[in-house]
């Protein structure tokens, strides 16, 4: 009866988690350059007072993201890009620090600071500011030409470049914000990889999300058909002690 409640208790649970990580998942199937969340489950002995051989819980852990290729969609705007092969674009989050990602619909706020979903673009010195009222165009490597409102083509200027960094297989993790980060030096702030000069962007198109939609809703439907069944296993489990303490309530 022990075993039965807390493998059926664990499993419910380990369903749950799964279920959040799949909806976080299918609700991200039209973001661009969205990562898909992998996840996964690990028996834990239960620890402290209740620790015994029949009590092991299913712990849900999230290790890692699929880095596969998203769908590429061109769509004509300047400011749009697409990473090509594992490349990833630096742009810096609220706390200062340099994250990374593969959203590439760009943005230029009313200060002239190009953004990527509201933080900052990095180029090579810092955050890239742009000409207000230029015309702005990106080339393969992540260089920014303007030419300033009311002059000619023979204007164009420089503005900045987009930092560019191809990160080892497995080196980025996803934080809370939805971007990624290199690993953490020795006093756990994250670190900054360094530019590559051979990384290259698609000016003119997006890429979409990596999740695939069937996929998706065959894993919510798999996990919902366990979480119930874990739940009818606890349910039977209660009737099983019912009938038990009845048993022994007529023997007594």
């Amino acid at each position: 009866m022990d075993r039965m409640l807390y493998t059926a208790m664990s499993g419910a649970k380990n369903s749950m988690d799964q279920q959040s990580i799949v909806s976080n998942n299918l609700s991200n199937v039209s973001t661009t350059g969205f990562r898909a969340q992998l996840q996964a489950a690990r028996s834990v002995p239960v620890q402290g007072e209740a620790l015994l051989a029949t009590r092991t819980s299913a712990v849900t852990t999230t290790p890692g993201s699929d880095f596969s290729q998203g769908p590429v969609e061109f769509t004509g705007r300047t400011l749009d890009v697409a990473m090509q092969d594992d490349a990833w674009m630096a742009v810096q989050a609220d706390d200062g620090t340099e994250t990374y990602t593969r959203r590439g619909d760009l943005q230029i706020d009313a200060d002239g600071v190009l953004l990527s979903v509201g933080r900052p673009v990095m180029g090579e010195g810092g955050p890239i500011a742009i000409p207000q009222g230029a015309q702005v165009s990106i080339g393969a490597d992540g260089t920014i030409s303007a030419i300033p409102e009311g002059v000619g083509p023979e204007a164009l200027v420089e503005v900045g470049r987009i930092k560019l960094v191809t990160p080892e297989e497995g080196a980025l993790t996803r934080g809370e914000d939805g971007l990624f980060r290199a690993p953490p030096n020795e006093e756990g702030v994250p670190g900054a990889l360094p530019a590559d000069e051979n990384a290259k962007l698609v000016s003119g198109a997006l890429e979409g999300s990596n999740v695939s939609p069937v996929d998706a809703m065959v894993s919510m439907i798999d996990v919902a058909r366990r979480y119930d069944m874990q739940m009818k296993v606890l349910s039977t489990a209660d009737e099983n002690a019912q009938r038990a303490n009845g048993i022994l309530s007529i023997q007594g």
